[in-house]
This record gives C-alpha cells, structure tokens and sequence, in this order.
C-alpha cells in the first residue's frame, strides 16, 4: 500500500517531501501557507508517507458533525471550541502530558484567507508542553513540502514567532495573492 502512495504522490501529483519526517516523539507541526481546502488533503496524504505517521490535527468543533466527524477522528481530528472563554492550549496541553508519543499539526493562520498576525495558540500549546516547532511550508508553486529542523522556543515570543515566520518566506499556496 505504502508503495501505491508514493507512486501517487511523487509520480502522479509530482510532490516531493523535503527535509526530515523522523520527527521527534512530540512536537508541534505548523503548516502554511493555508490557503485553500486541498491543504488539507496535501497535507493528510503526504502524512501517510511520513516516517511517524500519527500526526494529529485541530478543527473548529463545527466539522465534527455526523458523519464527518467519525472520518475527521479517524484521520486523528481533534474538535476544539475556538470561542474565547475556552482553554483550549490547556486542553491540547493536557493531551500531549497524557501521551507519550503525540504530534500536532495546525495552521498558524488559523484560516485560509491571507492574514498579517499569526494565532498564537500553536505557540502556548508548544511553551506550556516544552515541545519544539517544526515548520512544514506547502509550496505549491514547486510542488513541495519543505520540513524545517526542530525549533525550540526561547522566552521572546517576538524572536521566535518572527524566526518561524521567516522559513515561509517566498512560499506560495494554492491561492498565493492569500500567501
């Protein structure tokens, strides 16, 4: 099956994958630009080819509806309430002490319209976990997936948001006037 995939994703849709996928035993994945709804399928099928498989993901806990919620939790969704009285860092948080092996995948920019401020929170849920980011940039100009190395956050969130946000520099998304 593993076989198939490849064939599919590197021959038929002419992606390629850069950098390592052995990714540590928790961290947390950002993915960007996110600019339209393939992203998604992109990124979730360039998993499957990945060394450590079982990276997780948020979404609006409106998705998790019948029946799309039992495909989104077995492709391993996880619902959150983005309305501001909810903790979700404390409840993903929470998850990553729970496990002892747990990575999360999400989007910095929290929506596929182009945006100038990142959401901070994959960033809280990496500081309170002590977990390193790792930055996956979908260019989909070269029809690539660029993995950085791992970054651990330092005590200035100005620098590190800053120093993440400059590996996606020149990356374009399917939409690029939204990159």
């Amino acid at each position: 099956m593993i076989k198939i995939r490849r064939f599919i994703f590197y021959k038929i849709l002419n992606w390629k994958i850069i950098g390592d996928t052995n990714f540590p035993k928790k961290c947390v994945i950002i993915a960007a630009p996110h600019t339209h709804w393939i992203d998604f399928f992109i990124a979730i099928f360039a998993r499957s080819l990945f060394k450590k498989k079982n990276v997780s993901f948020i979404g609006k806990k409106e998705l998790f509806k019948f029946p799309l919620k039992y495909f989104l939790k077995w492709l391993g969704g996880i619902p959150v309430d983005r309305g501001s009285y909810s903790n979700t860092v404390d409840s993903i948080a929470q998850i990553f002490n729970q496990k002892d092996t747990f990575i999360l995948g999400i989007s910095p920019e929290g929506t596929r319209k182009k945006v100038d401020k990142w959401k901070t929170g994959f960033y809280y849920i990496a500081k309170k976990t002590k977990v390193p980011v790792i930055c996956a940039a979908l260019d989909f100009e070269n029809k690539k997936i660029i993995i950085s190395k791992p970054y651990q956050l330092t005590e200035d969130i100005d620098k590190d948001i800053h120093e993440l946000r400059s590996f996606f520099n020149g990356i374009k998304g399917k939409i690029p006037e939204y990159s």
